[in-house]
């Protein structure tokens, strides 16, 4: 267990330094950056979960989408207790250490900060940052263990 609260460690202090960083030095005045005909620096404020899904500006929502994390947070670690294998391990401390750099902006800031803008031919991926590329890429690798992992090879405990 060790291993995933070090690496969700990790991801929350690369995901908030690097909003940090976007905030203080990058977008301040806030703007759009272009970086490459395919990526932009950009400023924006998600006050909702996933891809502005539920945005809204009540005063108990912040709060309402924290504890929800939490709860997301302690099952994920709960079932991680069960797992030997270290592929859902490094998974879980991707997405816990997103879903703890993004709860403490909902505390910090109007909304889950978020700077990285990929675009082709005038379609735009929502924003995201690094919190929520951890929790993509622990997911991904949560479903290649599931779907590739085996469960002979001991990587799973059995009760």
């Amino acid at each position: 267990m060790r291993l995933t609260l070090l690496l969700a460690a990790l991801v929350v202090l690369a995901d908030q330094v690097s909003k940090w960083v976007v905030l203080l030095w990058v977008m301040s005045p806030p703007r759009i950056i272009e970086v490459t005909g395919f990526f932009n620096l950009v400023l924006v404020y998600n006050r909702g979960v996933s891809f502005g899904l539920m945005a809204s500006d009540y005063a108990w929502k912040p709060y309402a989408l924290a504890a929800l994390s939490l709860v997301i947070v302690l099952a994920l670690l709960w079932w991680l207790r069960g797992q030997a294998g270290r592929l859902p391990r490094l998974a879980g401390g991707l997405i816990v250490g997103g879903a703890l750099g993004n709860m403490i902006d909902r505390f910090l800031h109007p909304g889950v900060v978020d700077f990285l803008d990929f675009h082709y031919a005038g379609w735009h991926w929502p924003a995201f940052n690094l919190a929520d590329a951890a929790i993509v890429c622990g997911v991904g690798l949560l479903l290649f263990d599931g779907l590739f992992g085996g469960e002979g090879d001991g990587k799973h405990k059995r009760s």
